[in-house]
């Protein structure tokens, strides 16, 4: 990320507005550029880099071609019914069937056990499947597989951690969304619960232990239309759950960034009141009023990919003037297509977002 990037998250951005972007874009990658994202990776993200360094994106290693998307191209299906996938960026998505193969009723639910299931290495629906038997394992993973994060600090920068699972996606992703909503007000649902947040507890103190500055907790608490379950059912399972991990996390001096998609306007004021830095959310959200009522927060995602999809110049430009004018509101707002930039945002309407950022979002 840039060096305003850190800044920003401490509400002390700079004039020119950072970007936190969710980008799987690569046929709009090969139009910024004029290099084939296919036919050369590295070089067209090298181009990329140089074109866009507040894109902050990875460069790969090798310049391998890279085989086109099977899915969504010239005119084709973008999704996978039989693997219950869409097309990502150059790729397909991870299946969007979670517990429905492993659960088939509420009884099967509540005979499960969380802790004893422990290693999740076999179960890829639940994003974040590794072996949470103990402390020393996960920290052996994370050596393996986030090598990056224990080489020390810039100065003036930190490294972030992340953890997609913070609470309410266990259950979600474990037993998929109707037996997760048909169960989670039964009473035998709050061992379950409690076994996910014990689970939770060894991932945090093996954050707690290594050199890293923040921790991006998300978890998708809302939709579209606001929360998917009651404040009192967050309250008992949720809320406290955050308070006493992020907890863990801040004993140890470091920060927490909260992540959700949907509308955070209902719960925009706990997770601050909680300890987040800030929240990245959804063009949903109402970032102006989380902006007046906690000072200088961080929060991003604002922009608006269906804005960006109809490839309308002045309706771009208007959304880069209001997202500019809640910038003037924070210094710790980031310039943010919230609901993403996937591969059929079409290329000419990224290019006039960055373009616009440029010009229009400064402080």
């Amino acid at each position: 990320m840039t060096d305003g990037y850190y800044e920003t998250l401490h509400g002390r951005g700079p004039k020119q507005m950072v970007h936190w972007e969710h980008w799987s874009n690569p046929d709009a990658e090969t139009y910024l550029t004029g290099i084939d994202y296919y036919e050369h990776p590295r070089q067209c993200r090298l181009k990329l880099k140089e074109l866009y360094p507040e894109l902050a994106l990875g460069v790969p290693e090798q310049d391998t071609p890279k085989p086109r998307p099977r899915l969504g191209g010239q005119g084709g299906p973008s999704s996978n019914e039989d693997a219950h996938t869409v097309r990502w960026g150059d790729g397909e998505t991870a299946t969007f069937q979670h517990g429905e193969a492993f659960f088939k009723t509420p009884e099967d639910v509540f005979a499960f056990s969380p802790l004893e299931k422990g290693d999740f290495t076999d179960w890829p629906h639940v994003i974040m499947n590794w072996d949470f038997r103990s402390e020393e394992a996960l920290l052996r993973f994370f050596e393996k597989v986030w090598p990056h994060l224990f080489r020390g600090n810039p100065p003036g920068r930190g490294t972030d951690g992340w953890f997609y699972n913070t609470m309410f996606m266990w259950p979600l992703l474990t037993f998929g969304w109707e037996l997760f909503l048909e169960c989670c007000l039964d009473p035998r649902f709050e061992r379950i619960m409690d076994e996910f947040l014990e689970i939770n507890r060894r991932v945090f103190r093996v954050f707690a232990r290594m050199p890293i500055d923040r921790v991006t907790c998300h978890d998708d608490i809302v939709m579209s239309r606001g929360p998917v379950c009651s404040p009192q059912w967050m309250k008992r399972f949720i809320f406290p759950a955050y308070e006493e991990l992020w907890g863990i996390l801040k004993a140890a001096g470091k920060d927490v960034v909260f992540m959700s998609d949907g509308c955070m306007d209902a719960y925009a004021d706990d997770i601050m009141a909680l300890g987040a830095l800030g929240i990245i959310s959804e063009p949903y959200t109402d970032y102006k009023v989380i902006a007046r009522r906690h000072k200088d927060c961080f929060i991003a995602g604002e922009g608006d990919n269906r804005i960006l999809m109809r490839n309308n110049p002045a309706e771009i430009r208007a959304m880069v003037e209001r997202m500019a004018e809640t910038g003037r509101m924070s210094r710790g707002y980031m310039m943010c297509i919230g609901n993403h930039i996937p591969w059929n945002v079409p290329g000419p309407a990224v290019k006039l977002y960055f373009d616009l950022s440029r010009e229009l979002a400064k402080r």
